[in-house]
């Protein structure tokens, strides 16, 4: 039976650190304030935005929310995002996405300063991720499946890791912090020619692709670790990811669970970039 990479001891280990940080930028007059974008009320933003919440409290982070009418002009947008820019006691900006379709995605994206983008949505952060500068932020899936990895003291260096999904999201971010961390990479996705076989291969499978429970048996094999990004529903209700998580459990060494794995630090690794941030900017 595989080992259950849980995500909770993690982010407790992560919070702990950063309440410590936020409490030596307070004792320096700067109190770490997260400010949260949000058009309408759709369900999945709503869930993501308690959960940051409560995890940016724990962290002694403040959090400040402008919340937009679902039907809000795209000027508004950008005047809001000036306003967030512009603020010096606001030190990380959450914008969340999918936007309305009366929105230009891009242009909110470039509106947004790079030191203030701690979920990695510019192209300054994302070419600062490929280029190993570090100007802004990754986006925080991929760095929480790395601190997922660490936290469990998985080896990276010199092992073969495969990406099995391409987005900016995830799947290509990732992909360049494996690098940085000496592990060999390969991107894969739906359409690769003989998936199964290189999935195999993986000491790391790292599933992105977003489809349901597409990673079967015959992509995995002993001693593999796997972390699953992705989350579905079923029929039921109950929640699944990308990975057939029974198969996997009979199989691989190591599987991050889905619900409870990749996705729960999340919250934890944007907390911890607006920390980061604030100390940049302090």
């Amino acid at each position: 039976m595989a080992k259950l990479l849980k995500a909770i001891p993690a982010v407790k280990e992560i919070t702990a650190g950063l309440k410590s940080r936020s409490g030596e930028l307070i004792q320096r007059g700067i109190t770490p304030t997260l400010g949260i974008l949000r058009m309408g009320e759709r369900a999945d933003d709503l869930s993501y935005e308690k959960g940051a919440v409560k995890r940016c409290e724990q962290s002694g982070i403040q959090v400040r929310k402008i919340i937009l009418p679902q039907d809000a002009p795209q000027e508004t947008v950008l005047k809001e995002i000036e306003k967030l820019n512009n603020d010096r006691e606001i030190h990380g900006v959450l914008i969340f996405r999918p936007l309305p379709a009366q929105i230009d995605d891009s242009a909110v994206c470039k509106a947004l300063s790079p030191e203030k983008d701690v979920d990695g949505i510019t192209s300054q952060s994302m070419a600062g991720i490929f280029s190993g500068t570090h100007v802004g932020f990754p986006p925080c899936t991929p760095e929480g499946c790395l601190e997922l990895l660490r936290h469990y003291d998985i080896p990276l260096k010199g092992k073969n890791a495969v990406v099995l999904g391409r987005s900016l999201v995830v799947g290509k971010p990732l992909a360049m912090l494996l690098l940085e961390e000496n592990a060999t990479v390969t991107i894969c996705h739906s359409r690769t020619e003989g998936l199964a076989e290189i999935c195999r291969k993986a000491d790391i499978l790292i599933a992105a692709v977003g489809k349901r429970e597409m990673v079967t048996k015959e992509f995995l094999s002993p001693g593999q670790v796997v972390i699953d990004v992705g989350i579905h529903v079923k029929e039921d209700g109950s929640l699944c990811g990308d990975v057939d998580f029974e198969a996997a459990q009979e199989i691989v060494e190591a599987v991050s669970p889905v619900p409870g794995g990749a996705g729960t630090i999340t919250a934890a690794v944007l907390a911890k970039h607006t920390i980061e941030a604030a100390e940049r900017l302090g």
